[in-house]
C-alpha cells in the first residue's frame, strides 16, 4: 500500500495493464508480474488495475483476485494501487472491494451493472453498497457505452454527501459538457474531488479542471504520455497540442477491435502478452502490418519510447 491514504483520485498519468494469457489461454502470472514491475518503472501516477483492458469480464472472480494481490505485491508501495471491481452484481462486486482491501489495495473503481437496465435508485444502491464493502477510497466510472446511461452531476453530489470515502470519477462519455458541469457542481460539495477523463485525452482533460488520464497508449508510449501531461500541468497547452493530436492518434489505432490491437503492439516493442480470449480475436497479419505502419508514423520504435522489458 502507498505510505498516504489517497484523498483524491492521484494527478498525472494513470496506467491500466493488461492480461497477458498463455497459448492455452490460462493467464500468464508471470508475465503480469513483469508487466506491473514495468509500468511501475515508467513512473506514472498509478496503477488502475484489472480494469476492461485487462478483459476483466472474461476472467474468473478467482483469476481478478489473483492479479489484484499480484498488483499490489510487485508494486510494493512505489505508486498507489486502484483496483477495478466492476461486476453486474452488486454481492460480487462488494466482496472484490473487501478482497481489494485485505490484500493492501489503495483503492477501488467500479462502472455500473452490466447489461441490467437499473434505475436510477437500484444505481445509487450499488455504489453506495461497493464503497460502503471496504474503508478504501473509491471512484465511479462513468461510461454510458457500457451500461447505457449516464450518471448526472447531482447524482455524483448525492454519494458525495453520503459516502465520505467516494474520491472522484473516471469520465469515459467524452462529453464535454458534461464534465464540465459534473467538476463545477462536485466542487461544491467536496473541492478534492476529482474527474480524470477517459484514454489519451489530456488537454481537454486538464483546461476543463480534470487531473489527468487513465491512458491506454501508456503500454506503448509512456514517454509521450508523461510528457504531455508535463507541459500541460505546466499550462503550456500550445506546446502539448502537438503531442496531443499524437496521443489521439494512438487511441484512434488501438480503438477499433480493443483491446487486440493494444497486445499486438506491445508484442511490436518487445514486450509480448499474449492473445486475447473470446469473444475477442487477435489481429490478423493483415491488421498488424497495417499497425505496424501506424505505430511507425509515430515514433514508437525510433528509440524515443521503451522497448523490451
Amino acid at each position: 500500500m502507498s505510505k498516504q491514504p489517497l484523498r483524491t483520485v492521484p494527478h498525472g498519468v494513470m496506467h491500466v495493464p493488461v492480461t497477458p494469457f498463455k497459448d492455452d489461454n490460462s493467464v500468464d502470472y508471470a508475465t503480469f508480474e513483469k508487466l506491473v514491475d514495468w509500468h511501475v518503472r515508467q513512473k506514472p501516477s498509478s496503477l488502475c488495475v484489472i480494469l476492461h483492458i485487462a478483459e476483466s469480464v472474461s476472467l474468473t472472480i478467482e483469476e481478478h483476485k489473483k492479479l489484484i494481490e499480484i498488483s499490489v505485491k510487485v508494486t510494493n508501495g512505489r505508486v498507489p494501487v486502484i483496483a477495478n471491481v466492476s461486476s453486474a452484481g452488486t454481492d460480487i462486486a462488494c466482496d472484490l472491494a473487501r478482497h481489494s482491501e485485505k490484500v493492501g489495495a489503495d483503492g477501488t473503481i467500479c462502472l455500473a451493472p452490466y447489461y441490467w437496465p437499473v434505475p436510477e435508485e437500484a444505481l445509487h444502491d450499488h455504489f453506495y453498497r461497493v464503497a460502503k464493502a471496504s474503508s478504501l477510497p473509491f471512484m465511479i466510472y462513468n461510461s454510458p457505452i457500457f451500461h447505457g446511461t449516464s450518471l448526472s452531476p447531482k447524482f455524483l453530489v448525492r454519494l458525495i454527501e453520503e459516502l465520505p470515502n467516494f474520491i472522484g470519477e473516471k469520465e469515459a462519455s467524452h462529453n464535454f459538457e458534461y464534465f464540465i458541469e459534473a467538476r463545477r457542481i462536485t466542487q461544491k460539495a467536496r473541492p478534492e474531488f476529482g474527474l480524470i477523463l477517459g484514454v489519451e485525452y489530456i488537454i481537454p482533460s486538464m483546461s476543463m479542471g480534470g487531473v489527468g488520464s487513465m491512458s491506454i497508449a501508456g503500454s506503448v508510449a509512456p514517454n509521450l504520455m508523461q510528457k504531455l501531461y508535463d507541459l500541460c500541468a505546466a499550462g503550456k497547452y500550445g506546446e502539448a497540442s502537438p503531442l496531443q493530436d499524437k496521443a489521439s492518434h494512438y487511441w484512434q489505432i488501438f480503438k477499433p477491435e480493443y483491446p487486440s490491437p493494444i497486445k499486438a503492439a506491445m508484442e511490436m516493442v518487445g514486450r509480448p502478452v499474449g492473445t486475447v480470449r473470446g469473444p475477442m480475436r487477435p489481429l490478423t497479419a493483415e491488421q498488424k502490418k497495417t499497425l505496424r505502419k501506424e505505430l511507425e508514423i509515430l515514433g514508437a520504435f525510433d528509440g524515443s519510447e521503451p522497448q523490451g522489458w
